[in-house]
């Protein structure tokens, strides 16, 4: 039986585990070794060439996951990103980005690019005239996110893997809020799959790491840049990311229903001027969501009423942590312009449509009911303050 046949779950459970020959132990044994044979052996490791036992076998459950041929875990999401880009972007070359996009990949661009001779151009928008505008004879690479950070706008991928191969470009793709679960962009024809694994592959708030699903070939272009840049993860990190892999989808199919019924909670909710999230039919994306993702993710945003003061907001919340980072199982908020967008300029992040009043919501796994209950009285205390500070 070939991983493609396999359902999600049994990926997530049984492909890319290391075997133990030795115990026949029902889990993966950890390899933390930095040192091994090169003599007399298949292939010779060192954890800088992202190859330990470990390290192998999870890329092969991240390239099951995403129905691709080749992955590979990194130190970071960014790290990811950055090793990625630099793949494939030398000086005079020119890449497209989508105008909405994560603050720290944004903040990668307008930092360094210029500093190594890299052109780049943010679209105007996310329409197919966007990005045909924005392309240049030098474009080598066209880089997306969908649904994107924070906003949870959606971007069209089979209309981008289109454009994009017919001019000889890559694409590539952050999937870190639709996870594999959700999505899975390699169908639409984008090259190149990127993830914040510390978010809904990891899952529990308690591993840093990043990973990269592509074709055998661009992976190795991606491994040549990786070995001397050096983001590579310790393996009892890589040993805990497969384990938190293989609950993913039971945990992100939880989050899922949880976050749809609080979009609709909050949408209708008469103190909330705005929700962001692409299962809402009020949403503009709504339709295309539906025909390029099988679920709309446990990721939200909102606005509170501008009389009403947000951060007192989060303040007031019990269950429903304010914090950075998202996808545990916990729920989590936070304000973008304070946390994953600060990096931007208070003019750049109107640009992309981020308010000073809105709020990221991660949805974890807790009982619906006791998220609403926990946003109800938080909202109700802020607008009895509200209503005391008016008189």
């Amino acid at each position: 039986m070939t991983d493609q046949k396999l359902g999600l779950n049994t990926i997530c459970t049984h492909v890319g585990e290391v075997k133990d020959e030795q115990f026949k132990g029902a889990v993966s044994p950890i390899y933390m070794s930095t040192s091994y044979a090169y003599e007399d052996v298949e292939v010779k490791r060192y954890p800088r060439y992202f190859n330990t036992p470990n390290q192998e076998m999870l890329g092969k459950k991240i390239a099951a996951l995403e129905g691709a041929e080749a992955g590979m875990i990194f130190g970071s999401g960014m790290a990811a990103v950055s090793t990625a880009l630099l793949a494939f972007l030398n000086a005079g070359d020119h890449i497209v980005l989508q105008k909405t996009l994560y603050g720290g990949t944004f903040n990668l661009v307008e930092e360094e690019f210029s500093k190594m001779g890299i052109e780049y151009t943010f679209t105007s928008g996310l329409e197919q005239a966007d990005f045909e505008a924005a392309i240049k004879e030098n474009t080598k690479v066209v880089y997306i996110e969908t649904p994107s950070n924070p906003l949870m706008t959606v971007t069209n991928m089979q209309m981008v893997a289109d454009l994009a191969k017919a001019k000889g470009i890559i694409t590539m793709i952050d999937n870190t809020f639709a996870s594999p679960v959700n999505q899975n962009p390699a169908e639409f024809g984008i090259d190149i799959i990127l993830h914040s694994a510390t978010k809904y592959m990891g899952g529990h708030s308690d591993i840093l790491a990043g990973a990269v699903a592509c074709s055998e070939a661009h992976m190795d272009k991606i491994w040549n840049k990786a070995k001397n840049l050096g983001g590579s993860l310790s393996d009892f990190s890589v040993w805990m990311l497969e384990r938190s892999l293989k609950t993913m989808v039971l945990r992100v199919k939880q989050q899922n229903k949880n976050a749809k019924k609080l979009a609709k909670w909050l949408e209708q909710n008469g103190h909330v001027k705005a929700v962001y999230y692409p299962g809402l039919k009020t949403h503009p994306d709504y339709e295309l969501a539906k025909k390029q993702m099988s679920g709309f993710g446990g990721m939200l945003s909102f606005e509170l009423s501008d009389e009403l003061d947000a951060s007192a907001f989060m303040k007031e919340l019990k269950l429903i942590k304010p914090s950075m980072s998202l996808a545990g199982v916990e729920s989590t908020i936070l304000s973008p312009t304070q946390t994953s967008h600060a990096l931007l300029s208070a003019e750049e992040r109107e640009n992309q449509g981020i308010a000073d009043g809105l709020l990221r919501f991660s949805v974890g796994i807790e009982e619906k009911e006791d998220l609403i209950a926990d946003l109800k009285q938080a909202l109700e205390k802020v607008v009895k303050d509200s209503l005391n500070f008016s008189i």
